[in-house]
């Protein structure tokens, strides 16, 4: 992979992971907060990851790629 399709992907993915984790922590915060950290990385991670790889990337990938042909054709 080139230096440029990296940033690429690594800016796709900040994309969708920092409102994720903003999301998450601000509707399971408070009951999260009497786990220990381990527990909480865990329940984070399980739940994200997935979201992201599998909804989140995908969904965004289809976003820029009608917002590029809308582009193109005008």
């Amino acid at each position: 992979m080139k230096a440029k399709a990296r940033i690429l992907m690594s800016l796709k993915i900040w994309m969708v992971i920092y409102p994720s984790i903003t999301m998450f922590l601000f509707l399971f915060g408070q009951h999260l907060a009497a786990l220990p950290l381990y527990q909480r990385t865990f329940i984070l991670t399980i739940s994200l990851v997935p979201w992201m790889m599998f909804i989140g990337v995908p969904a965004l990938d289809f976003l820029l790629k009608q917002l590029s042909q809308k582009t193109a054709s005008k």
